[in-house]
Formats: structure tokens, C-alpha cells, sequence
């Protein structure tokens, strides 16, 4: 099959204030005009920065463009019920007609935040699993009845349907659990902070274990988040950078095998290699001072994307 490259964008730290909500709708109507495939937002119940409610956020978008794909990355579907969860998803995936693509996995390691939700932390991977399954039979059929470990529907019957039949479901995640519930449940695989080599391994690892299941992840449904910044030099993007760059969820070599920072020809060169490893969709988030984020995202737009989209 012809492999279809598409590359969104994440924003990058949220501008601080009252009004910043509006920043959202100035995000939104820039990647619509331009040649960014998706946008993607982040799912935390807790944090010091602004990180809006990605749901609502999601249908804000959706109102407000009309081509522009979107999605979470990830839902950290634990904290929800598969009810809630799928009725939303599919109310605006219905609402946008079928630009919706739902990621989902089991959240960063923050116990704190799963007991804030009533979930017990321990629980997180199981939940998700039977979630996964639990909106797919509520996505497809017209009345479900259902009892797992976690969850019973007696009769419960969600309309509007998406609008997709249905949403494809990504993984996020770059973890052996996260391998395996790709392959088991999954349409694609979507990890953050994993290396190039490390992601042409994960690919055939994930190609091999749907194989044993008796399923077929699409080859074009594999993908990751790149964190980049484009400036004249390393040494000034990595200075621009420094601020910004995720703390305790990589080591230090893995961070700068994961990243991109230099020219723009560092970007691309960044995105070729996960290409090379088996990888056609891409999220760009760009580690940068609020107020230099659309540049930063212009350049990207205008210098990498296209390239990319017209293969």
C-alpha cells in the first residue's frame, strides 16, 4: 500500500494569563491555513502551567475550523469511564464529521492524579484495556450490555454514532505494555521520548505480536511526537529550549536522540530517520518561549511539512 505521510503539531508551554484561552482559537485558525495536518493537545488533571481540559478543548477546535484534524495525545483514559469517554468522542467526531482520531494510553506515572480521579493506580493498564474494548462495542452496536473487572452496561445505547466507523484508537506509550496493547486492541501506535532505533524496534515488535493475535496494525498507522526548536545554530535552539525540555522522563542521551534542535534541515533530518524506521504520522511540538511559538511552527510548516505531505 502507498504510504500517506502527515505531520500535526502539540503546542509547546501555554501562555501564561486570564486571556490565554483565546490563544487556543489563534492555534487552531493558524493550522487551518496552513499545510499542519492535525492539532493535538495534552491530557493532565493537575498541573502549574495551563494545560486545558482537552474534551472541551477538542470541541472548541472543532467549531472553529473545517479541515483541520484533531485529536488527544493522550487521553489518559483511566481517568474517565468508557461511557463518558466514547459518548464524547463520538459526539465530536459526529459534530467535526469524522475528524476526530483518539489516542489513548495510561498516563504519566503521577499516582497522585489517579487518586484524585478514584482510580487506583495500579489499576491504570487493565482499565484501559477493557475501556479500549468497551467504546469500540459502544462506537458499533446499537444497544450494549456488557460485565468486565471493571466496568457493566446493562442495556446502554450512545447516538449520535462518530462519524467514523469507527474512530481508529492509537496507543500511546513506548513501553512492552504499550507494544502489546497496540497490537492487541490498537489501530496505530503513537510513543513520545523514544529514540529512532528505538522506534523501528517497537514497529516490528508491535507488527509481530498483532500477527500472533490474529490482527494487523495498518503499516501506516505507526507514528511519534518529536520535540524540536529551530534557530541559526544548536548551541541557540538548545539555549532557547533549555526551559522547556521535559525533565525525568528520559535521560539525557535519549532526550537528544528523541529531539531536534538547529537549522530546520535538523527537523526534517529528525523526521526522515523515524521515517526510515517505519513511521508516516507525526506530532511537532516545538520547546520554545510562548510568544515564539507560531514562528516556531511556521517554520515547520513552511520548510518541512510540505515536503513531506506532496510524497
Amino acid at each position: 500500500m502507498a504510504i500517506k505521510y502527515r505531520i500535526g503539531i502539540m503546542p509547546g508551554p501555554w501562555p501564561p494569563g486570564r486571556e490565554s484561552g483565546q490563544f487556543l482559537f489563534t492555534l487552531a485558525e493558524f493550522c487551518e491555513k496552513s499545510d499542519i495536518d492535525s492539532i493535538w493537545l495534552s491530557d493532565r488533571l493537575s498541573s502549574p502551567a495551563p494545560v486545558p481540559e482537552v474534551m472541551t478543548s477538542l470541541a472548541a477546535i472543532a467549531a472553529r475550523t473545517q479541515k483541520l484534524k484533531f485529536g488527544p495525545s493522550v487521553l489518559v483514559l483511566p481517568y474517565r469511564t468508557p461511557v463518558v469517554a466514547a459518548k464524547e468522542m463520538a459526539t465530536i467526531d459526529w459534530l467535526s464529521r469524522g475528524r476526530l482520531f483518539p489516542a489513548v494510553g495510561v498516563g504519566v506515572e503521577l499516582p497522585r492524579e489517579f487518586d484524585a480521579s478514584g482510580v487506583p493506580f495500579k489499576e491504570r493498564g487493565r482499565r484501559t484495556d477493557e475501556a479500549i474494548r468497551v467504546m469500540r462495542l459502544l462506537w458499533t452496536q446499537d444497544e450494549v450490555s456488557y460485565q468486565g473487572e471493571f466496568f457493566k452496561l446493562d442495556r446502554i445505547t450512545i447516538f449520535p454514532k462518530p462519524w467514523q466507523n469507527p474512530p481508529p484508537i492509537w496507543i500511546g506509550g513506548k513501553s512492552e505494555a504499550a507494544q502489546k496493547r497496540t497490537a492487541r486492541l490498537g489501530d496505530g501506535w503513537i510513543p513520545s521520548f523514544i529514540t529512532p532505533e528505538e522506534f523501528r524496534v517497537g514497529v516490528q515488535k508491535v507488527q509481530e505480536l498483532a500477527a500472533a493475535e490474529k490482527r494487523q496494525v495498518p503499516e501506516d498507522h505507526f507514528g511519534t511526537l518529536i520535540n524540536y526548536t529551530v534557530a541559526g545554530s544548536e548551541a541557540e535552539a538548545l539555549a532557547m529550549a533549555q526551559p522547556y525540555i521535559p525533565r525525568g522522563r528520559v535521560d539525557e542521551t535519549t532526550m537528544r536522540a528523541c529531539t531536534a534542535f538547529g537549522p530546520v534541515e535538523v527537523l526534517a533530518s529528525r523526521i526522515e530517520e523515524y521515517a526510515k524506521g517505519g513511521g508516516s504520522k507525526f506530532i511537532l511540538r516545538p520547546l520554545c518561549p510562548p510568544d515564539r511559538m507560531l514562528a516556531q511552527l511556521a517554520f515547520a510548516a513552511e520548510h518541512v511539512i510540505p515536503e513531506f505531505h506532496r510524497r
